[in-house]
């Protein structure tokens, strides 16, 4: 083999930084306390050296794959491909890889990715899906940590990372109150659907707080544009004064947007109109377009990733942790200036 074809060893990186062949290990593999200087020091010389880590060998040496299982529900992939990536995004910085299974909600489909996915010795796994409510754990025992992203589990011992979305629903009351709306109506999905409640009851919570209410009780409904004009039709038929409304998603809030155009109320200047999920289909399509409360999915996938990646190291998080949502202003609430 010639010389431009050798292939650097371990040796090799650790001549050009100066270290251990040990320390070259601990800096690639993310293990042992290094000083950030020599860490990176390592990884340029590997860098420069277009030095490769043998997979099988580095497994064999710390017992450990280096893969990641992920079990979704959400065969649409509308929440759990943002969760995906964010996951991936901080799972690849620790050179994991990640095994992607849609247990297309049936539990016996589930679980046999669950087996198939033990029997490959993943490190860990994270079960996402489209509903934040609590669902039943994925397993009892299991030799491996699990996480679970955008839902829960209903077992407070395992570790769930959720958005927080009551406290999005009370970031919208605010904004709309910040911009001086004080008399606004709330339409929602189902009833049953704990997305919906939970928003709902936040919204009504924080108005109580500045001393003011909804002015109808919220509307139920479906999760669509349909339902969205359906729901205006009634507060305008009940002759509800109103000069916001807060919606319990996108759809909703684009179908409410069209009807309030051809009853002749002009968004925002009549009435403001916030939204939630921040989905772009419908917030940039929407006319004018929507601000929103932003579930940031793919933050929500990058901490539960890292919390799984600390519980593989030893330290998991058990309970259910709260991500933070934001507020993306956007025309609808945002009078122009004349």
């Amino acid at each position: 083999m010639g010389k431009s074809e050798r292939h650097a060893t371990i040796a090799d990186v650790a001549a050009l930084a100066g270290v251990s062949v040990g320390t070259v290990s601990k800096a690639l593999n993310g293990r042992g306390s290094l000083r950030e200087e020599t860490r990176m020091r390592v990884r340029e010389a590997a860098r420069q050296l277009a030095f490769e880590a043998n997979a099988g060998a580095r497994s064999l040496h710390s017992g450990r794959t280096y893969t990641v299982g992920m079990i979704t529900t959400d065969t649409i992939g509308r929440f759990s491909i943002p969760v995906l990536m964010g996951a991936e995004d901080a799972l690849g910085a620790g050179e994991m890889s990640v095994f992607l299974c849609d247990g297309r909600d049936d539990p016996i489909r589930e679980q046999y990715y669950v087996k198939t996915l033990l029997s490959r010795r993943v490190d860990g796994m994270i079960v996402t899906g489209r509903r934040t409510e609590a669902r039943a754990p994925i397993g009892a025992n299991l030799p491996v940590p699990v996480v679970y992203a955008f839902i829960s589990s209903s077992d407070p011992q395992d570790c769930s990372v959720v958005p927080d979305e009551a406290g999005g629903a009370r970031k919208a009351i605010e904004h709309l109150l910040a911009v001086g709306r004080t008399r606004i109506a709330h339409i929602t999905g189902p009833e049953h659907h704990d997305s919906a409640r939970v928003r709902a009851a936040a919204a009504t919570e924080r108005l109580a707080e500045a001393g003011l209410s909804l002015v109808a009780p919220p509307l139920f409904g479906g999760w669509s544009e349909v339902w969205g004009r359906q729901a205006v039709g009634i507060l305008l038929a009940g002759r509800t004064e109103f000069d916001a409304v807060f919606c319990g998603n996108d759809q909703i809030a684009r179908g409410v947007c069209d009807a309030l155009r051809a009853a002749g109320r002009r968004v925002p200047q009549d009435v403001a109109l916030i939204g939630f999920d921040n989905w772009d289909v419908m917030t940039e399509a929407s006319q004018p377009p929507l601000t929103s409360i932003d579930l940031n999915l793919e933050g929500l996938g990058r901490s539960a990733a890292e919390m799984l990646l600390a519980a593989i190291n030893g330290s998991p998080s058990p309970g259910r942790h709260a991500h933070p949502c934001r507020l993306v202003v956007r025309e609808s609430t945002s009078v122009p200036l004349s």
